[in-house]
């Protein structure tokens, strides 16, 4: 196995680079550094990481990616909402979908290297991901329904499809969020390992993967996930029931007492309307 670098943080001079990108000869790892803004995802990150897979599932010497958050605060806190008060997108509309990720149906595994924070399109990403290593800091969750809006990124369905239907519901429509350990009982998480072992632990899965037969490992992701023409044929009718719901309830009163409330940092009043 490659030995990880005693410092993955980014120094003071890459603080600009909202996506960093390091390979350990296989294995790519893509860092969101907005350590600043807890990693939540704007414009620049969806369009870099969304570029970064793009390009390494045409390499055919990439034969794992691991996808992290700089620091040890936050994997990732969803959506910049600051930049969406703002009236800026976060490249969430294009077929890539939330992140530049969520959507990005890749032929490379891809592994979630979760360390602390991960509510919302956080968790939406870790859902995304192939396989999950989680640090025994990290939360998971989506809080959604609690600002009146839905987990519209692939968490209202995939959570579902990725552990026991009525404990997703449960966590779904409560809102509530799990820990680590929860999420490696539940089968969300494939391991979690202290904080400082996250990084070693995702690259020995990678590595083990990588040392297979490239060709072969693909084609068993394209088969196990259901890929086809560069999308997840299988859940094409859940992104478009998705889209819909979405739709109505963003332009609805409770979405919009939903978000003042957050600003306001009280209890939202709903009106079911």
């Amino acid at each position: 196995m490659t030995t990880p670098s005693t410092e993955h943080t980014p120094n003071a001079g890459a603080l600009t680079t909202p996506l960093l990108e390091e390979r350990r000869g296989h294995v790519l790892i893509l860092t969101i550094n907005r350590p600043e803004a807890r990693n939540a995802i704007n414009k620049s990150v969806a369009e870099a990481l969304g570029r970064a897979l793009a390009e390494a599932d045409s390499d055919p010497n990439t034969r794992a990616i691991i996808v992290t958050g700089a620091g040890t605060k936050a994997f990732c806190a969803g959506a910049d909402l600051k930049a969406l008060a703002r009236g800026e997108g976060i490249g969430s509309d294009g077929p890539w979908g939330f992140a530049g990720y969520v959507r990005h149906a890749v032929s490379v595994p891809t592994i979630a290297a979760v360390n602390g924070f991960a509510l919302g399109g956080g968790t939406e990403i870790a859902l995304a991901s192939d396989l999950l290593v989680a640090s025994d800091t990290a939360t998971f969750g989506l809080p959604e329904v609690t600002r009146g809006v839905i987990a519209g990124a692939g968490g209202a369905f995939r959570l579902a499809a990725q552990i026991a239907p009525k404990i997703a519901l449960e966590l779904a429509l409560t809102g509530e969020h799990i820990t680590a350990a929860r999420a490696l009982e539940l089968g969300l998480a494939n391991r979690v390992v202290p904080a400082d072992e996250l990084l070693e632990t995702a690259l020995e899965i990678a590595e083990r993967i990588s040392a297979n037969a490239p060709l072969a490992v693909r084609a068993t992701k394209r088969i196990a996930r259901a890929i086809s023409d560069g999308s997840y044929e299988t859940e094409a009718h859940s992104w478009t029931r998705t889209k819909h719901e979405a739709h109505g309830v963003m332009s609805s009163e409770d979405s919009s007492e939903g978000v003042r409330a957050f600003a306001e940092k009280r209890s939202p009043i709903w009106a079911g309307k």
